[in-house]
């Protein structure tokens, strides 16, 4: 069987983000807050594997539909 190899990606839309911080609380691993409370994505928004479940989490609980999953 072959293994397949999941490459998620995901961006914090700046101009949207109000700094509710759900992404954060959900997924720590995958975002840091700056100065002023608002969500940037770490690593250029690559997600490791065995993390995407919580990235779409966050996706989904971003209330200003700020986090999206972008392409590679």
């Amino acid at each position: 069987m072959e293994k397949v190899s999941t490459k998620m990606k995901i961006k914090v839309i700046q101009e949207k983000c109000q700094g509710h911080n759900r992404c954060f609380v959900v997924a720590p691993d995958l975002f840091e807050l700056d100065d002023y409370g608002y969500s940037h994505e770490v690593n250029e928004g690559r997600v490791p594997p065995g993390e995407e479940e919580k990235a779409r989490l966050a996706i989904k609980n971003c209330p200003e539909q700020a986090i999206i999953e972008v392409e590679e």
